[in-house]
């Protein structure tokens, strides 16, 4: 539902593309109580994500929209907007959905649109954020969740949560120790957006 539209209980979509590890930690938020919204729904690009037997196990539709099966980008991307109007919820969250969303897609849900990203913005965005990291030689990583807008990892930042690089972390030590975090402050950012608590002034996020 758009915000301010009668509604019992706010609703959040989850779009995911891998294993849907940050989608569980919404679902384990949302059962506990920690964020007050039902799961409306999963959109997911990859027929074999395991993002889908995720939300199948907790009971939440699952939209499989597979990139292959479109003719190209712009088919994909017009059956993308339109699946996310149909579900219309309050909030989207980009849980490990590997795909930047069209200047569309980010127009037509200004403000609504949220992403979690493996690194302290604005530093390593994109994809490998952990080995950027790493090749990199910073002593601190981490990660952040931030409001989508039509760059790649640009928009305002909600929450960041720093953890120390340690002279023994590989790519895969790193990114599991950040991901332990993530699921963290996605969950916390989710609840504060659903609670009225942001506002978005220029590049700021305010929080109340």
């Amino acid at each position: 539902m758009r915000p301010g539209a009668p509604h019992a209980k706010k609703e959040i979509a989850v779009l995911a593309s891998g294993r849907g590890s940050n989608f569980q930690a919404l679902i384990d938020a949302v059962q506990t109580g920690y964020v007050p919204a039902a799961i409306s729904r999963l959109i997911t690009d990859n027929p074999e994500a395991q993002a889908i037997r995720r939300a199948r196990d907790a009971g939440i539709p699952v939209t499989v929209l597979d990139f292959g099966s479109f003719a190209g980008k712009e088919e994909y991307e017009a059956a993308l907007l339109g699946e996310m109007e149909a579900c219309d919820p309050d909030l989207f969250v980009l849980a490990g959905y590997m795909r930047i969303l069209p200047a569309t897609v980010v127009r037509a849900f200004p403000g609504r649109l949220v992403n979690i990203h493996p690194a302290l913005l604005p530093s390593f965005p994109g994809l490998h954020s952990p080995r950027q990291a790493l090749e990199y030689g910073v002593k601190v990583s981490g990660c952040t969740v931030h409001f989508v807008d039509e760059g790649t990892d640009t928009g305002p930042i909600i929450i960041q949560r720093c953890i120390p690089v340690g002279e023994e972390d590989d790519e895969e030590t790193l990114a599991a120790r950040i991901l332990v975090e993530e699921h963290r402050i996605l969950a916390e950012a989710v609840r504060l957006f659903l609670e009225d608590r942001l506002r978005i002034v220029g590049r700021r996020v305010a929080i109340r």
